[in-house]
């Protein structure tokens, strides 16, 4: 049996639980924040979100992928799926070009929706804004403008200090990312990112100029597309969204420059196109045609797993990308986030007021090694497509066919984390 397959619908209550009386504090208002707290609402807990960001009104970043794994997250929320589905990118394919635009291979999604389930592609901002919308339709207290200093947990109560103002709670999940203030508390220790090696120029944008050059229109006139260009330690993709109307696009490509985390900046089109010398001509149209506002040049760190998301006393609790940052070729970053957020309300549900320290320590049992392995699938596409044997590569397909691994995209956190409660709980108390 694959990894993580022993969950079904089946094992989770069709009753609404009863309140928990459960307080839940969450630091940040991302993927893995949002659905934490809806989760949690779902699960009988109260939730508060504090958030850095004064206004929700900042349509920020471009394309995001979710996959199948959080559709089912996204399935049990009402209403959600209809807004969605018009605003996400729709495809029966990814074509493959070599770096000149030659043709080797179009991957064709077959069956993979009617077999794992839905999968949404959009804008980052769009999709947050419509999930972000429902948890303040569900009732959450949602704080803007929130500058959370200091994280703190006794044997009697845990919370933060934000704005200056001390908020306790029962358990505080930090949400606040890859700059997590709350990392520093769980680990005992500053962990410092390292230089993934990599860096990616992206962009979102309208189409409108692209289809009327010869070179790009066929991208975005015929609906949406799906293009992958393949090169040594390069890979460059496009997407068009909305039949076609807006377009996506990023590239990676190694760097080795030891900068800050977080780092990015707005992109410079020649030195882009620098990196691409020898390639296609339509990957150059499509960089140049960028406006330089939409233009964005972004470092990739990486961490280590690390040893622990939860603080010594089992009060806080790391989440999405605070625990466990992904490199953008797993295309499960956002997926990985939401699963935690509907494992940990689960948690905390069985577990009951009196234990959520047996809930956050479960969480993490449950989640740690599912995340460690999806991690690894970023560095195992990124370099299959980089590192292949470009001068026979149409003998071996299946070194750069995009996986679709069942063990990912077919599980059910919920249900996971209802089978493997009483188990790993039993264990953690031995």
């Amino acid at each position: 049996m694959a990894p993580f397959m022993d969950g079904t619908a089946e094992s989770v209550p069709s009753t609404k639980p009863k309140p928990s009386g459960i307080h839940v504090l969450i630091v940040g208002a991302g993927f893995a924040g949002i659905t934490a707290a809806i989760e949690c609402v779902r699960h009988g807990h109260t939730a508060q979100i504090l958030e850095s960001y004064r206004s929700t009104n900042v349509q920020l970043g471009d394309i995001i992928s979710f996959g199948s794994n959080s559709s089912r997250i996204f399935k049990r929320w009402p209403g959600i799926p209809e807004k969605l589905d018009p605003i996400c990118h729709r495809s029966e394919k990814l074509e493959y070009r070599y770096w000149n635009g030659e043709h080797i291979y179009t991957q064709y999604w077959g069956t993979e929706e009617e077999n794992f389930g839905k999968r949404y592609n959009g804008h980052r901002g769009e999709i947050h804004k419509i999930i972000y919308d429902y948890a303040l339709e569900l009732g959450i207290d949602v704080k803007l403008g929130q500058k959370v200093s200091e994280y703190f947990e006794t044997d009697t109560e845990v919370g933060v200090v934000s704005n200056g103002e001390r908020i306790t709670a029962d358990v505080v999940l930090g949400a606040d990312g890859v700059r997590s203030k709350a990392r520093t508390l769980v680990l005992g220790y500053n962990d410092d990112p390292k230089p993934s090696g990599y860096a990616i120029y992206r962009a979102w944008m309208d189409s409108t100029e692209l289809a009327k050059n010869d070179l790009t229109k066929d991208l975005v006139i015929n609906g949406d597309s799906h293009t992958g260009w393949l090169g040594p330690d390069i890979h460059f993709l496009a997407a068009s969204i909305k039949n076609g109307k807006e377009f996506s696009w990023v590239f990676t490509h190694k760097d080795e420059r030891n900068v800050n985390e977080g780092w990015a900046e707005p992109g410079n089109h020649e030195d882009a196109c620098k990196l691409l010398e020898g390639w296609a001509p339509e990957v150059h149209a499509i960089v140049r045609m960028t406006p330089p506002e939409k233009l964005v040049d972004w470092k990739l760190v990486y961490r280590d797993p690390l040893p622990t998301w939860v603080s010594p006393k089992g009060k806080i609790a790391l989440i999405g990308d605070a625990a466990h940052p992904f490199l953008p070729t797993s295309i499960q970053g956002a997926s990985q986030a939401m699963e935690d957020g509907s494992c940990i309300a689960v948690c905390l549900e069985l577990a009951g007021k009196e234990h959520v320290g047996d809930a956050l320590r479960a969480y993490e049992k449950i989640r740690y090694e599912r995340v460690r392995l999806t991690q690894k699938t970023g560095e195992t596409t990124r370099d299959a497509w980089h590192k292949a044997d470009f001068t026979k590569l149409k003998e071996n397909l299946d070194a750069i066919k995009l996986k679709r691994e069942e063990w990912v995209l077919n599980h059910d956190a919920e249900a996971h984390a209802y089978k493997m409660y009483p188990e790993v709980v039993k264990e953690l108390r031995q």
